[in-house]
């Protein structure tokens, strides 16, 4: 259908739709070429929206360099070949210092001097290399290497990438192929690995895997949600002059529009290359993208002229590469190993293999979710990956490499530290040990938690001298504690008479307790201090709870399956119900609560916000769980109280509106001396 003549409002409408297109075009190069995005995302997508909705109307006004085009297309059957302009090359590749310099000397004879030759060295991306092409400065065609000369079309796919732009910026030529790498940062790879895990699809093997596996999909909208990037390094066919340089090329493809690496280095020798490889392979595990090794060229282009080719492949250019970062190797065994918090962890037994520069010999495997991915079994042979200090991890199975001899991985029903039974939670990936207080493995954590102040409140008795007291072999856990005397304690380091004497007051101190208290200084999980506070209250003595079932768990109020699942398996371990007996016997003990006395506020909802300056949030919500209260987080027209601290915000004006009860600070401990 042919659009009306344009009125004198729609031609108003038009200029403001091309002055609209230039600005979200800026703001393009400032975000994603620039790094240094000038409107908030907001603001970004009001402008977007305000175009969509324009070509909606106009849709003959739509040009192929339209920032809406770049949200992905109709799906292809194919891609189609496409032959590129100019050639694109592969490298010679070098290994080492020596063949760098063999590399330097060949140039050298070939130019018939021993003048110092100037080079430019650059990172070489582990991603696709691909080749743009353009036209009146509008993007045309995109293609991937392929065998040099014949590549894929996937024009579409890129057209969706945000750093490459659709209309070149500057004096541009009338025909310009530029080369370059599409790779995807470090971040975007875990982020779509991450994704593809909770919806229980196959990750990709390596973020040079998954730009490949993107810029691959037929259909171009799977390709613009994958965070890809494009990095230009050179240029092919170039309709017009040339810089005299390729350093000086660089700059020129950053005024037309495109990303170029900030690493890239001019450097007068080859002892300036060696140097640039040693700097780079300091920092290249700190770098947020994945780069194999590095790209030597020589500067001048009358030099490269004069170098010529030989085979596929230039003379005045070589790579240098780093390290494999990716193996193969065999899985011997899995071992199991117990972290601080009960976690259980597969870990990987492998044949040592040398991978990203160190010996490897083991590998995590995660979790049961993870080693069910992979599909992974005790005899395969694996791909690890490696990346600088990250630990080495166990990234894809060779299935056809799979022996006849290969067994399942079980995970094991007890925890192969202290025997207790091991649990997994519906919903979590990870086995946790139950043993808790009573496993080694889970000691020092424990004990810390014990002792801290909203716990056993032992003064005194931190974190450093924790480590201390287990690793000097004074303590294995916390019963241990009551147990200490003074004459050892004077021995550890930096601990006086006076501070040990101090620290054995605050134990003996401790002993007189709360219920509540005891139980959140166990350290059950997903026991917290208002759910310890619940328990203490409905059950009323240890010994009852101890003998709880699941089932009578979950009819106390907010005790939910999941909490109530973790409290059975812990009260059912020998070894936990071993220390509460020893702890008791060392003398910890509270009062049986009675219900006239310490019961009041059962039932009752109280809500603390603000800042309590004299009293504190934390002493104020001991205060009301002993009461029987439970303090809540969100004001409702069931609140009994809110008290309100200073700078109280949201939860006072609304418990206002509601005509809730609302006292201050100097009300609230005014109100609670009818309880004492």
């Amino acid at each position: 259908m042919t659009e009306a003549v344009l009125t004198e409002n729609d031609t108003v409408i038009q200029q403001q739709y091309e002055a609209l297109k230039q600005e979200i075009q800026r703001h393009n190069v400032a975000y994603y070429v620039k790094d240094e995005p000038s409107i908030p995302d907001a603001e970004y997508d009001r402008l977007m929206r305000q175009l969509l909705d324009v070509e909606q109307q106009h849709p003959s006004w739509v040009t192929p360099d339209s920032p809406s085009q770049r949200v992905g297309a109709t799906p292809l059957d194919s891609f189609q070949s496409v032959t590129h302009l100019q050639p694109m090359l592969s490298l010679g590749n070098a290994f080492n210092d020596d063949d760098m310099r063999d590399f330097d000397r060949r140039i050298q004879d070939r130019l018939k001097t021993s003048i110092a030759v100037h080079y430019v060295c650059e990172p070489k991306f582990d991603g696709l290399a691909v080749s743009l092409l353009y036209r009146d400065g509008l993007f045309e065609r995109a293609a991937t290497r392929g065998d040099g000369t014949t590549g894929e079309d996937i024009s579409q796919n890129v057209r969706t990438l945000k750093n490459v732009p659709l209309k070149l910026a500057g004096n541009y030529p009338a025909v310009l192929e530029v080369r370059g790498e599409i790779y995807m940062p470090l971040k975007g790879f875990e982020a779509l690995n991450q994704s593809a895990r909770e919806n229980g699809q196959k990750t990709f093997v390596n973020p040079r895997n998954a730009a490949a596996g993107s810029l691959r999909q037929l259909d171009s909208r799977i390709t613009a949600t994958r965070p890809l990037v494009f990095n230009a390094y050179s240029v092919g066919e170039f309709d017009g002059e040339l810089p005299a340089t390729h350093f000086e090329t660089l700059q020129l493809l950053r005024d037309l529009g495109f990303v170029v690496s900030d690493l890239a280095e001019k450097v007068d020798s080859i002892e300036g290359c060696l140097d640039y490889y040693t700097r780079m392979a300091a920092k290249r595990d700190a770098l947020p993208f994945d780069i194999d090794g590095l790209v030597f060229k020589v500067d001048d282009f009358a030099l490269q002229r004069r170098l010529g080719f030989v085979a596929r492949a230039p003379r005045f250019a070589i790579a240098q590469k780093f390290p494999a970062q990716e193996e193969m190797t065999t899985l011997k065994a899995v071992e199991f190993q117990v972290g601080r918090t009960g976690a259980i962890t597969p870990v990987a037994r492998l044949e040592p293999v040398f991978v990203g520069g160190v010996t490897v010999a083991n590998a995590t495997l995660h979790n049961r979710d993870e080693v069910e991915r992979l599909g992974v079994m005790v005899g395969d042979t694996v791909i690890i990956r490696r990346a600088g200090d990250v630990i080495p991890q166990i990234a894809e199975v060779v299935l056809e490499r799979r022996p006849e001899t290969a067994s399942p991985i079980e995970f094991p029903a007890q925890c192969p530290v202290c025997g207790a039974d091991t649990s997994q939670v519906p919903g979590e990936a990870v086995i946790r040990c139950s043993g808790g207080l009573s496993c080694a493995a889970q000691s020092k954590e424990a004990i810390k938690h014990f002792a801290s102040r909203k716990a056993m409140d032992i003064d005194g008795l931190g974190d450093k001298l924790v480590e201390q007291l287990v690793d000097e072999g004074l303590i294995a856990n916390v019963a241990d504690l009551y147990q200490l005397t003074l004459v050892p304690l004077v021995g550890l380091e930096r601990m006086a008479e006076k501070s040990a004497q101090n620290l054995l007051d605050a134990l003996e101190k401790s002993k007189s307790t709360t219920l509540a208290r005891f139980l959140y200084a166990l350290g059950i999980r997903e026991v917290g201090q208002t759910t310890a506070a619940t328990l203490a209250q409905h059950l009323g003595s240890l010994q009852a709870i101890t003998q709880a079932t699941a089932e009578q768990l979950q009819e106390i109020p907010d005790v939910g399956p999941v909490v109530a699942e973790y409290v059975e398996l812990f009260f059912k371990q020998e070894s936990n119900l071993a220390l509460l007996e020893a702890l008791q016997a060392a003398g910890v003990h509270w009062p049986a609560p009675t219900v006239s006395q310490n019961q009041p506020l059962a039932g009752k909802t109280v809500v603390l916000t603000g800042t309590l300056e004299t009293m504190g949030r934390s002493e104020a919500k001991e205060r009301l769980l002993a009461l029987g209260a439970k303090v809540a987080g969100s004001v409702s027209a069931k609140t009994y109280l809110v008290v309100a601290g200073a700078k109280a915000g949201s939860k006072l004006t609304k418990a206002q509106d509601i005509g809730l009860d609302v006292r201050n600070e100097e009300e609230f401990i005014a109100w609670l001396e009818q309880f004492e």
